[in-house]
């Protein structure tokens, strides 16, 4: 990559060939670091989520924007982009999905998956093997099965429709198999190759710290399709006179996404932890547990300190946090804010309220105000 360094040393008035001073040593060194920071901060897919092209008209056949003018995909990416052009936009929304949920499943927590305001989405926290890293490339996996398997079978993709999936084979004969399901099978080989090809183009040494991130992100993505994989079940619909039920119909359908987030945030709490042996393959810190299979999530750094902000790290910190004063639990005052003790407010807040049922078929409710204690850290 060019970056320019000539036009900067001549503009600083560098003379060509001498040594720099100290001074000028740490300007480069600062540029340097900024501009490298700027350079791997602004590549990631998830960006998709957030782009505000994402229509379904900008992404016909031959339409602008071209998949060149998207950021934060890979060069692998962009030739599946320009290859299956109406699937971006469904790329986009799993990838939304994906980041509300880890919003949702760490909303109590120090870190609660909260995004900033450039194309990496996360910040420089992704650049940590922690395993809010590992949540967060299987969750965002997991909500692009999701997302692709669902258009599938709405019609919205031209290489895909219906699950093909078999009839499982515990089904009663007498019920029929063959509604129009999710087609998980397509979703999950479509995601495999979108999300994971940015990793797949990479090559580093064996035995280096950024092979072990390689490995560690495909083994997450990996299990988080596997979670929406497991939890797809089969569901029926009946037919029959003035609803007998005498016959089923029955197809393949997604778990609601709520129930992946939940089994995720579990495996979250039961990541391993890992690192390369001597052959450069990821093995398990502690040999005293089970391995972790391809179905668990895995780490290879600690977590940093979320208290703080910290811009190294980019952690936010939990100053300015709401938290719950009787809680003794990771949203309580005393944990989230790290005891530096808490503020309180009084605030008015609007909710729905006397509520009544409406024949037929509405509820009806008006808007209360009440003032309300709470509580945010320091």
């Amino acid at each position: 990559m060019n970056l320019g360094w000539g036009r900067v040393s001549r503009a600083l008035g560098w003379p060509s060939g001498s040594l720099l001073d100290s001074r000028r040593c740490v300007v480069a060194l600062s540029l340097l670091t900024l501009i490298m920071q700027v350079v791997v901060e602004a590549n990631s897919w998830w960006s998709l989520a957030m782009n505000p092209l994402l229509i379904p008209e900008a992404y016909i056949i031959g339409a602008q924007p071209l998949c060149s003018q998207l950021v934060g995909l890979s060069q692998g990416q962009k030739k599946l982009c320009q290859l299956y052009q109406d699937h971006m936009q469904y790329i986009g929304e799993g990838a939304k999905t994906g980041i509300r949920e880890c919003q949702y499943q760490f909303r109590h927590r120090r870190w609660n998956c909260s995004t900033v305001d450039n194309s990496s989405v996360f910040g420089r926290v992704m650049q940590i093997g922690s395993r809010e890293t590992a949540f967060t490339y299987a969750i965002s996996a997991a909500g692009v099965v999701n997302a692709v398997s669902r258009a599938c079978r709405e019609g919205e993709l031209s290489s895909c429709g219906c699950s093909r999936a078999a009839r499982p084979k515990d089904l009663p004969r007498d019920w029929l198999w063959g509604g129009c399901g999710d087609n998980l099978n397509y979703g999950y080989r479509f995601s495999k190759e979108f999300v994971d090809a940015r990793e797949r183009e990479k090559s580093y040494p064996k035995g280096t710290a950024e092979s072990a991130r390689l490995l560690m992100n495909l083994h997450n993505n990996e299990a988080g399709r596997r979670t929406v994989s497991d939890l797809a079940h089969v569901s029926c619909k009946c037919h029959g006179v003035s609803g007998s039920c005498s016959l089923k119909t029955c197809w393949l359908q997604l778990a609601d996404f709520r129930k992946v987030g939940d089994a995720l945030k579990e495996k979250y709490d039961s990541a391993a932890s890992m690192k390369l042996n001597s052959r450069g393959k990821m093995v398990q810190m502690h040999s005293k547990f089970n391995p972790p299979t391809s179905h668990d999530l895995v780490y290879i750094d600690g977590s940093p300190d979320y208290c703080l902000l910290n811009h190294t790290t980019g952690s936010l910190g939990t100053v300015g946090r709401l938290c719950n004063k009787t809680s003794e639990g990771m949203d309580g005052c005393e944990l989230m804010c790290c005891g530096r003790g808490y503020d309180q407010y009084k605030a008015q807040v609007v909710e729905r309220c006397h509520c009544k049922f409406h024949w037929c078929c509405y509820v009806k409710c008006k808007r209360c105000t009440k003032t309300v204690d709470q509580f945010v850290c320091k």
